[in-house]
């Protein structure tokens, strides 16, 4: 949970500048894990920055669409490429061998463009409704909450004995758990009665792709682990622009 390991976080997560490390180990991946809800905070606090100051000077839906753009650009767009690949794979109908092979493609097919697109328009329109304190606690919680589970996925049984997902394994130890737990919990708790239901709705977003998951491709890969991070961000969103609250 050194400077390394947080420096590790942004430059895996982000592609905000960081020094680089020497040494680096392939379990200095997971090592970094404890901080990636701090990265998650620092993302989607630019974005509700963005989204505010963009909002003062154009309509809502043109400042949802500036800042899902930051977030993008922010991001890298490593967990969409993610996102897309396994809409191609885990939606294809083929052996679970074939599928791994799809989503290893580097080209977009016809679920992956859908998908992609979908989900950006999706989070355009939650970003474009989302005001006020819903806007303050909710985008920061989203990026928070997605960046957690993917320690989560770190348990789930792997779909290949290589790559990122099996990397990201390699260097993950309880205590990393514990100390990545605070920010997530101390956040959702701090947001009120929205702030808990979309612990749980992340935690069951989650839970389902976990299960698609094993039984489309046999295990957890880095594309699921991205996908994981996108659908649970809009998960969390989705909890902040509901009218339930009102209701219950």
């Amino acid at each position: 949970m050194g400077m390394k390991f947080l420096r590790l976080a942004f430059s895996f997560l982000t592609v905000i500048p960081m020094p680089e490390e020497d040494n680096v180990q392939i379990s200095d991946l997971g090592r970094s894990a404890g901080w990636y809800p701090l990265v998650g905070a620092v993302i989607g606090g630019t974005v509700v920055v963005v989204r505010w100051g963009v909002g003062l000077l154009f309509p809502p839906f043109a400042a949802a669409v500036l800042a899902t753009g930051a977030w993008v650009l922010l991001t890298g767009g490593l967990h969409l490429d993610g996102l897309a690949d396994c809409c191609d794979g885990m939606l294809a109908a083929a052996t679970p061998t074939k599928r791994l092979e799809i989503m290893q493609d580097s080209r977009l097919g016809t679920f992956g463009g859908a998908g992609l697109v979908l989900h950006l328009l999706l989070k355009v329109s939650l970003l474009s409704v989302l005001s006020g304190m819903n806007l303050v606690w909710g985008v920061p919680l989203a990026a928070i909450l997605g960046r957690w589970m993917v320690l989560l996925g770190a348990g789930q049984p792997q779909a290949r004995s290589s790559g990122l997902g099996v990397a990201f394994t390699t260097g993950m130890r309880w205590p990393i758990y514990f100390a990545a737990a605070v920010l997530p919990l101390g956040f959702a708790f701090a947001a009120g009665i929205r702030g808990i239901a979309a612990i749980a709705a992340a935690h069951l977003t989650g839970m389902v792709l976990f299960i698609l998951a094993r039984r489309r491709l046999g295990g957890v890969t880095g594309d699921v682990l991205g996908m994981l991070i996108e659908l649970s961000e809009a998960a969390v969103l989705l909890v902040f622009v509901g009218q339930w609250v009102n209701v219950v």
